[in-house]
Formats: structure tokens, sequence, C-alpha cells
């Protein structure tokens, strides 16, 4: 009897909570190969700089670094629907920011979340209320 891996190995991108307003988010499955998967899994993987911008009517991932190697341009899987959706957002003026990866199981699939993005001085006010949280003012 095979046991259920259930290790559910998430890499976040911390930068895309600071530096934009989240909205709607969508997972989406990767066209990946077998060295990338175990990039992924094995955690070489990092999101920070990385979006993704919509080409011909496909979504793609830009800008992700994999282990040693350097940024690369992966195609996300999402129905025709999601990615109309998506592209009528970024035509009012949003990002497309990929949030976090999620490599347990089976499948690799891909949390991103459309976004706007925030001024100095909000980042600032959001510094302010996690010391606030944190408790070191009072």
């Amino acid at each position: 009897m095979k046991k259920k891996r259930v290790s559910d190995s998430v890499t976040v991108n911390r930068k895309a909570h600071f530096d934009y307003v989240l909205g709607d988010e969508l997972t989406c499955g990767m066209a990946l190969s077998g060295l990338e998967v175990r990039a992924i899994r094995d955690h070489h993987v990092q999101l920070k700089g990385s979006f993704v911008t919509i080409r011909n009517g496909e979504l793609w991932l830009n800008n992700l670094t994999l282990g040693a190697e350097t940024a690369r341009n992966i195609k996300l899987l999402a129905t025709r629907k999601q990615i109309l959706s998506l592209e009528r957002e970024k035509v009012a003026g949003s990002t497309i920011v990929p949030v976090k990866l999620l490599g347990g199981g089976r499948h690799i699939k891909l949390v991103i979340a459309v976004g706007r993005g925030k001024k100095k001085y909000d980042k600032r006010e959001t510094i302010k209320k996690r010391d606030i949280e944190r408790g070191r003012y009072a």
C-alpha cells in the first residue's frame, strides 16, 4: 500500500503583499519539464521579481528563478474565460502578480492575483500597522 505524500511545499512571494494591494486570486497549472519540477520540489525556486503577462491569449510567468538557472518564462494553464477576465483587469490598470507556488502532491500550481501598485505612503502605512499588531507601539 502506497502512502500519500502530504507535505505541501509552498513558496510565497512576500514582496507581493508589500508592493501591491491584492484582489482576486486564481490558481493555475504550469507547463514544466522534469528538471524544473525537481527544482521546485527541492525548494530551489524564487518568485521575487517575477510577473505574469498575457501574450496571444495565453498567460506567461516571466523571470521565475529555478535553481542555478537564471530567469525563465513558463506558460501558465488557465481557461479562456479566466484569461479574458484577467485581461479586462489588466486594461483597467491592474497588474497580475504571482503570490504562491504550491508544490505538494501530484501537481504543481501557481496562485496569481490581480494587484494595484502601492504608493510610498501606502507602504509606510502597512509597516505602521504591522508594528502596531506586533505590540511595538502602545
